[in-house]
């Protein structure tokens, strides 16, 4: 049995890292700001995560095994993970993101390497409190926070750079259904006039990967992506098959907010390390039309609040 703590998780695949967690023997805690009750058979310590003095007082005398952080958005939030949890964990699991190669334009599959948190600058100075430069700065946010865990290296941790989720019929973040309502309308498609393909990951199989990381000794980032890469027109097509009439209908756009998963530069990522370390992932292209499924017949229900987040 091992005591495990997670920080955040309280929906889509952090929910289901933790039944996973539950299921397996382990003492969970689970450590938010109250706003919502953790699963039933959890530990629950209110704080906010980045609030360094209410954290330290919340955990008072706990150790843990694995530490696992689902909403670590910016390097002052590591900065306090990091001094807060010294100590305190053999094992450090950061749950960061594709966007940390949002600069990169590979004609192949990025691999980790392309972005050493090592050598990322980290600006503590920037407005990292303000919820509007946060959510414009996703990708740079989480590359400074793996930098900030990275620069100690008595401090074991992982970051996994997890690829687009898709699945399940709590998916609250409207971006396939941004699809079947234009469908069902006939509505145009915005993309880029290259559209480039991208990688994704079914939200059982990222709860899979992150269980599997949280017994793992390796170190460092590592990407999380099903095999194979999806186009927006496979994804309406999937789309489509939920809705009796409708019409898919793309415009080119040339500068301009384009639709969700839909791209003008290629970053998917190389799943090689993981595969390598002993993972072993799904076929992206077997599964989507299950999660459409899912994601689709709930929304259609009103079953899912709709809401922006990872």
């Amino acid at each position: 049995m091992r005591d495990v703590c997670v920080i955040g998780g309280n929906r889509y695949f952090g929910k289901r890292l933790i039944a996973r967690l539950l299921a397996a023997g382990d003492r969970v805690t689970v450590v938010n700001r109250g706003s919502a009750p953790p699963p039933d058979g959890t530990v629950h310590l209110i704080a906010d995560r980045g609030d360094e003095r209410a954290l330290t007082a919340a955990l008072g005398p706990h150790t843990f095994d694995v530490v696992v952080d689902q909403v670590c958005y910016s390097p002052r939030q590591a900065e306090v993970a990091r001094r807060v949890f010294t100590g305190r964990t053999r094992r450090y699991v950061m749950t960061s993101t594709v966007e940390v190669y949002e600069y990169e334009d590979s004609p192949t599959p990025v691999r980790e390497g392309a972005v050493d948190p090592r050598t990322v600058a980290v600006d503590l100075g920037l407005p990292w409190d303000d919820p509007a430069f946060l959510d414009a700065h996703y990708g740079e946010g989480k590359r400074q926070a793996e930098a900030v865990f990275a620069r100690d290296p008595d401090f074991p941790h992982v970051s996994v750079r997890v690829a687009h989720v898709l699945g399940g019929d709590d998916d609250f973040t409207g971006r396939l259904d941004h699809y079947v309502r234009r469908i069902e309308a006939g509505e145009p498609i915005a993309v880029p006039a290259v559209n480039r393909p991208a990688t994704y990951i079914h939200v059982e199989e990222i709860a899979d990967f992150l269980m599997w990381v949280t017994g793992a000794d390796f170190t460092g980032p590592v990407n999380a992506a099903s095999h194979g890469t999806l186009t927006t027109e496979e994804l309406c097509r999937a789309v489509a098959a939920h809705v009796p009439g409708g019409r898919t209908v793309f415009r080119t756009v040339d500068a301009g907010e384009v639709s969700p998963f839909s791209f003008a530069r290629s970053y998917a990522m190389d799943n090689s390390l993981a595969t390598g370390l002993g993972y072993s992932f799904g076929q992206a292209r077997e599964w989507l039309p299950g999660a459409v499924t899912e994601t689709v017949g709930a929304t259609a229900r009103g079953a899912v609040p709709l809401g922006k987040g990872d």
